[in-house]
């Protein structure tokens, strides 16, 4: 008996594989549920930093005439900011004290050095020069504390 061939095969379709995006949609969630715990909630407040002397007067060409009139026109006031609050001309203050202090030198052609401890904080920072900014004293420079 002879065997019967098929006259025709049924064509077959390639298997598709579908991408299932329910993984990275929870990926997705997990890492926004991470960023907004970690960030944090009270931004600090904008300060504008600005350089007082020209970037040529970086190098080791000696004091400009710009450096001279700089120190010239006014006094400097040199603030140490630590954690425990402000040293000042020997003197102790806390920052309950810092919109009075900062509203005495306001009239004048005072700039003032801050010198950031390694004790203080970010936020002890943004204080004084946030106090500083709202008495209207524009010159105001940051210095840190080499150990």
């Amino acid at each position: 008996m002879a065997t019967v061939a098929p006259k025709f095969t049924l064509p077959q379709e390639p298997r598709r594989y579908k991408f299932v995006l329910t993984p990275l949609a929870d990926a997705m969630f997990q890492l926004l549920i991470f960023f907004m715990l970690s960030s944090s909630l009270a931004p600090y407040a904008l300060m504008t930093i600005r350089s007082s002397t020209a970037p040529e007067t970086f190098a080791n060409t000696g004091p400009t005439e710009q450096d001279t009139t700089a120190t010239a026109t006014g006094d400097v006031a040199i603030w140490s900011v630590s954690a425990e609050g402000l040293r000042i001309s020997g003197q102790s203050f806390g920052y309950d004290t810092l919109s009075d202090l900062a509203s005495a030198i306001a009239g004048t052609d005072t700039s003032v050095v801050l010198i950031v401890r390694e004790s203080a904080v970010v936020q002890d920072l943004a204080r004084v020069v946030e106090a500083l900014t709202a008495a209207g004293v524009s010159n105001v420079q940051i210095a840190g504390q080499t150990s």
